[in-house]
C-alpha cells in the first residue's frame, strides 16, 4: 500500500491554476525527486502535504487517513495526527535564533510530544553526532555556515520521528562548497530508507539516490518515472527541453 497516494489534486490563487490533475503514489522507502522549472508548482504540491496550503480540489491519503478527499478535509485533530507523520526541511533553515542548536532540536518534542527530558536529550546527541555537529550543541545559529544550518534543519525534523521526510529546495539558498555536505546528510537517510520527497534542482541527487523522478512544469506532471527513464530517455520534449538546460 502506498504511504502517500494522491489524486487529481488542484489549487489555484484566485483565476491562477498552479496545480492541475496531480496524481500520483509513494511507497515506503521510496525517495522521490520533484524537478521542473521555477513556478511549476513543486513547492506548493510539498506545502500541500503537511497543510501549509489547502487545495481547492483532489485527495491525499497518508499512510492510509484521508488529510482530504475529494476536496473536503478531515477534522482538525485527524490533520494534526496526519501532518505529525511527516518532517519538513525548508529551504531557508528556519532555525530559532534565540535558541541553541540544542534547544533547536529540542523545543517540538518537548512542547507537542511532551516527551521525557531524558529521552530528549539522547536524541539529540544522537541525532548530532549523525549529522557530524555534535560540538556545536550549545552554538547559536548566527555562528553557524548555511551548510551547518541546513544539517540542523534536518536532525531538527527527524526529532519527531517522522514516518516521511519532506525536503523544499534544501541546498538553493547554499554556495556550491555547502551543497555536498547536506547531500551527504540527505543519502544517508536514503541508505537508511527514510521515505522522502525532495524537490531539488540538484539533478544529480536526482539521478544517483533517488528510485523514482517526477517532472513537473506550469502546474503539471509531465512525465515520471526511474531515474534511467527520465535522464537517459525522455519521452516528451517539455523534459528534453528542461534537461537540457539543466543538465551538466
Amino acid at each position: 500500500m502506498a504511504i502517500i497516494d494522491i489524486s487529481n489534486l488542484k489549487k489555484s490563487y484566485d483565476q491562477v491554476e498552479v496545480l492541475s490533475k496531480i496524481s500520483f503514489e509513494v511507497n515506503k522507502n521510496d525517495v522521490v525527486a520533484i524537478i521542473g522549472p521555477s513556478g511549476s508548482g513543486k513547492s506548493t504540491l510539498l506545502r500541500s502535504l503537511v497543510f501549509l496550503e489547502e487545495v481547492n480540489g483532489g485527495s491525499i491519503r497518508v499512510c492510509g487517513e484521508d488529510l482530504v478527499k475529494d476536496g473536503i478535509y478531515s477534522k482538525p485533530q485527524m490533520i494534526k495526527n496526519i501532518t505529525s507523520k511527516m518532517g519538513m526541511v525548508f529551504q531557508h533553515f528556519n532555525l530559532f535564533p534565540h535558541l541553541t542548536v540544542k534547544e533547536n532540536l529540542e523545543l517540538a518534542p518537548r512542547m507537542v510530544k511532551k516527551e521525557s527530558p531524558l529521552e530528549i536529550h539522547k536524541r539529540s546527541r544522537e541525532l548530532l553526532d549523525k549529522i557530524g555537529l555534535s560540538d556545536r550543541e550549545t552554538a547559536y545559529p548566527s555562528t553557524l555556515s548555511g551548510g551547518q544550518k541546513q544539517r540542523v534543519a534536518i536532525a531538527r525534523a527527524l526529532m519527531m520521528n517522522p514516518e516521511i521526510l519532506l525536503f523544499d529546495e534544501p541546498t538553493s539558498a547554499l554556495d556550491p562548497e555547502l551543497t555536498e555536505e547536506v547531500l551527504q546528510v540527505m543519502k544517508k537517510l536514503a541508505e537508511e530508507q527514510m521515505t522522502m520527497l525532495v524537490v531539488t534542482h540538484e539533478m544529480g541527487f536526482a539521478k544517483e539516490v533517488a528510485n523514482k523522478v517526477i517532472f513537473m512544469d506550469k502546474g503539471e506532471i509531465v512525465e515520471s518515472g526511474h531515474p534511467d527513464e527520465i535522464f537517459l530517455n525522455p519521452k516528451l520534449e517539455r523534459t528534453k527541453a528542461f534537461l537540457s538546460r539543466n543538465l551538466k
